[in-house]
């Protein structure tokens, strides 16, 4: 049992009426903020918590990895995403990994530099503040926070501490040592230690000067195409330079009067799109309250379908034809959750192959009602562990999800996006007729690999079946489901919180559970944020409130923070 951190303290919801920002890190909601007082809105505000992030929580996030955005336009109500993902090398084929010694069964280690995929955030971080940002600040005053942080050091927040070192010890155990730009003196810095990044400051500032080609040509493609050849890789600077982001239209499903938007794949927003349909179909969930044995029950039941759906048919659309209308089709969902019985466990649900991930998970309403919900990562901790020289930052090991068997949907190959875990969400009113504009509800999302679907799930359940108020829905105790190799079986983990009878109950019906899982060790219950318009959860409140509610997560270092409106 793993007591190193306890959650005693009490978190109140921050209430503020002209915008917010709620983030992993106080340092990074305080540069967002900055932001939005300087006349940016929520997509400008939304950038410069990604930049700060990259400089505070390296062992999460970064410019070496990937990003997805989702963005409510205030004015129209239209909703529109980013697609911040990057693509395997052109030369990373099939034939490429078997003639190396690969196959399904043999896999090359996570941190091997053949995983690492073109870092797609910087795009995302660009397209962003071109397509959606308000255009009263260059790239560079958006930046210039998180510059201000890489130059001048700042103090480690203590959870991100215990994962730099955690993430720092795994990478040397693969024989291979991180970047002595993220490190002080060789280790880990400690909670408290002031840490600089100068590389990262430095690649900030060129980024800022000219755009994504600073990052993309010139000295960080080079040195990024460097470092991965020198330990076996096949990137090019023909797989940089040719990189962009992609504008999509989100995917989304009603439940109960809320509209939850995802992105479609590659992203696996499509899992909790899936899992919401099915629990759709059990009007009891709720009868035995929070966390019961039944809801438990139908609810792990439910992600196990849901996953291996997506684990079967999610990759990279331009590549295989999706069926995407199909199983987000209510009754497919209708016929899924018929094979749930409420006595026994399913048997033969299989999946496919699942790793554990490491990402941030930030969002911002502004006060023309914009909204911005947004994802980054470098996935594994830091990724392959490899640091381009002089640049500051990890590069990511995405392509570890790629699958090597010759006929998946997800099966590596070049040039191709691998199925992709990080999702941000947004929710509206489905009551309103479809002629009118989507009325904002929430930004939200729950960063943490194959937990962020389960996550997204249980936070809007909390909310609307419920009526907890954003931060309560964080803090109640969480599920996660996920498949274990070693014994060939779902296995149930079940958060400090959950009652003992849970456990024995779920074991009776013939669950693995691990239970309870505490301290450090509930990172992998994911870490969230959420903003939302007005108290809509709360069925006994009056007319429509435009106070905007917001929570951050206990499971991280971070805080959601007000803009206060100071008229001049």
């Amino acid at each position: 049992m793993d007591s190193g951190l306890t959650f005693a303290s009490h978190r109140s919801p921050v209430v503020c009426l002209h915008g917010c920002v709620a983030s992993s890190q106080p340092l990074a909601s305080t540069v967002g903020l900055d932001v939005l007082k300087c006349g940016g809105n929520a997509a400008d505000a939304a950038v410069a918590i990604a930049a700060a992030l990259a400089v505070t929580e390296p062992c999460s996030t970064g410019l070496g990895g990937d990003a997805f955005c989702l963005f409510y336009d205030g004015n129209t109500g239209e909703i529109r995403g980013i697609n911040g993902s990057g693509r395997s090398p052109k030369a990373l084929t099939l034939d490429f990994l078997e003639g190396c010694g690969h196959t399904a069964e043999s896999p090359p280690s996570v941190f091997d530099a053949v995983n690492i995929t073109v870092p797609g955030a910087t795009a995302c971080w660009c397209d962003t503040v071109q397509l959606f940002g308000s255009q009263k600040l260059s790239l560079q005053e958006i930046l210039s926070g998180a510059v201000e942080l890489a130059e001048e050091g700042f103090p480690v927040a203590e959870i991100t501490a215990h994962h730099w070192a955690n993430w720092a010890a795994a990478l040397k155990g693969d024989g291979k040592e991180l970047g002595g730009d993220l490190l002080i003196d060789g280790h880990a810095p400690k909670c408290g230690q002031v840490y600089k990044n100068t590389g990262l400051a430095q690649t900030l500032k060129e980024l800022g000067e000219h755009g994504k080609p600073a990052f993309y040509q010139g000295r960080v493609a080079q040195a990024v195409v460097d470092v991965i050849n020198q330990h076996g890789g096949v990137m090019t600077l023909e797989d940089l330079s040719s990189h962009d982001s992609e504008l999509i239209t989100p995917i989304n499903t009603e439940y109960k009067g809320v509209r939850l938007w995802e992105l479609p794949p590659n992203s696996q927003g499509l899992v909790a799109l899936l899992l919401l349909n099915i629990l759709e179909n059990f009007p009891q969930l709720t009868a035995g309250g929070h966390n019961s044995s039944d809801f438990t029950h139908v609810f792990v039941e439910a992600v196990r379908l849901a996953q291996t759906d997506a684990l079967r048919y999610l990759g990279d659309p331009a590549h295989v034809t999706i069926p995407l209308e199909s199983l987000l089709d209510k009754s497919y969902s209708k016929q899924q959750s018929q094979r749930i019985s409420m006595n026994r466990a399913m048997e033969h649900v299989q999946p496919g192959l699942m790793t554990a991930g490491d990402t941030v998970y930030f969002c911002v309403i502004d006060n023309q009602g914009n909204a911005c919900s947004f994802v980054n990562s470098t996935y594994m901790g830091f990724g392959t562990g490899l640091v381009p020289k002089g640049c500051g930052f990890s590069l990511q090991n995405r392509g570890a999800n790629f699958s090597l068997c010759r006929d998946h949907f997800n099966c590596v190959a070049g040039g191709k996006r691998p199925y992709h875990t990080i999702i941000p969400a947004l929710l509206t009113d489905s009551s309103i007729n479809s002629q009118q504009k989507p009325k904002l509800l929430a930004a939200l999302g729950v960063m943490g690999a194959f937990m962020q679907p389960q996550g997204h799930i249980q936070v809007l359940l909390n909310m609307v079946e419920f009526e907890m108020n954003p931060q309560q829905a964080l803090d109640a105790p969480r599920v996660f489901v996920e498949y274990n190799h070693k014994t060939d079986r779902w296995l149930v983990n079940l958060e400090e919180g959950i009652d003992q009878e849970v456990a024995v109950e779920l074991r009776r019906r013939g669950h693995q559970v691990n239970w309870p899982v505490t301290g450090h060790e509930r990172c992998q219950f994911g870490r969230g944020q959420i903003i939302t318009v007005g108290d809509w959860w709360n069925r006994s409140a009056g007319s429509p409130s435009r106070v905007l509610w917001a929570g951050s997560d206990p499971r991280a270092d971070g805080c959601a923070h007000r803009h206060r409106h100071l008229k001049k």
